[in-house]
């Protein structure tokens, strides 16, 4: 049996300033494919590999960690208010994809780079079930695995044609679990996977906005958003998407490029600034954290729903 069934790549080789969706598709293009959501409670697990500031690795647990934390005031959008809009997305027996994600405590790390700084997928899987084997992370049927690469390592068709993926991958004989990737793409590739916070690879120019965490950890956010959404919304490649199963737009890859009113190519849309710092997101995260989160098609209005 393979140990890989397939996977599942979450964004384009051009930047998502130019890969812009019209608003107008229809509701009944994005559709339900009759399979799995992850309907129940979850809990992230995290590993990383390669080098990752205590401040890089604060602002990414803060991020999982905000899903959730208390809601703040009315007038603050929060990383929960963005995700509330996944509540449309329902299976067959009418369950809405699951609002509780948690942070687990246990994670692996991977300092060394053991399996070298060029990685496949295959090596992503390998390094999850050698944490499992270790039990530095058990395995749990309702976990998502997150493998986090470092700015110099690189990945299978990171950068290339994805910013990130998610894998329902066969650990142990009769046991299925989701496997993501997403890395810091600082180093690599700024202007296709942490726009708007990088120049633009490709199309119309225009200034990066000032990062809140810093460029390649921002990207990083924004890209477990997207992997987030469409690994709960679409995990075994049956549930709802538009297009290709194995090249699919899910909740957030069917609205690349749009993280506010307005959005439109080369420009992200109205968003929040810090006059202090001039820091642009879209929403407040646990311990006031500013996090930049894509929009997501809602199934209800039929259009991308941004945060802000």
């Amino acid at each position: 049996m393979p140990l890989i069934s397939f996977f599942f790549s979450l964004s384009l080789l051009l930047p998502l300033s130019l890969c812009m969706m019209n608003n107008s598709m229809s509701s009944t293009q994005f559709q339900y494919h009759n399979g799995p959501l992850l309907t129940s409670p979850i809990n992230i697990y995290l590993t990383w590999y390669g080098s990752f500031s205590p401040t890089h690795k604060s602002a990414i647990s803060s991020f999982f960690s905000s899903f959730s934390h208390p809601t703040l005031p009315p007038l603050h959008p929060t990383v929960s208010h963005w995700w509330s809009t996944t509540q449309a997305y329902k299976d067959l027996a009418g369950k809405p994809a699951t609002k509780a994600i948690n942070l687990a405590g246990k994670q692996y790390s991977d300092v060394a780079c053991s399996l070298g700084k060029s990685l496949t997928h295959s090596d992503l899987i390998t390094l999850v079930k050698k944490a499992i084997t270790r039990g530095s992370l058990p395995l749990d049927s309702n976990g998502v695995y997150f493998i986090l690469t470092a700015a110099d390592v690189t990945v299978e068709k990171f950068c290339m044609d994805s910013c990130g993926f998610h894998n329902n991958v066969e650990l142990v004989p009769g046991r299925k679990v989701v496997v993501a990737h997403v890395g810091d793409p600082a180093m690599q590739c700024p202007g296709t996977c942490a726009w708007p916070y990088a120049k633009p690879a490709y199309g119309p120019p225009g200034p990066a906005l000032v990062a809140p965490n810093g460029v390649g950890v921002d990207g990083m956010v924004m890209n477990l958003a997207m992997v987030m959404a469409g690994a709960v919304t679409n995990p075994a490649g049956d549930g709802w998407y538009q297009g290709d199963r194995l090249a699919p737009l899910e909740a957030v890859t069917a609205c690349p490029g749009i993280f506010g009113a307005g959005a439109y190519p080369g420009y992200p849309g109205e968003l929040l600034m810090d006059r202090r710092s001039k820091v642009s997101f879209n929403v407040y995260g646990a311990g006031g954290r500013k996090f930049l989160l894509p929009a997501i098609w809602d199934l209800v209005t039929g259009t991308c729903k941004a945060a802000a």
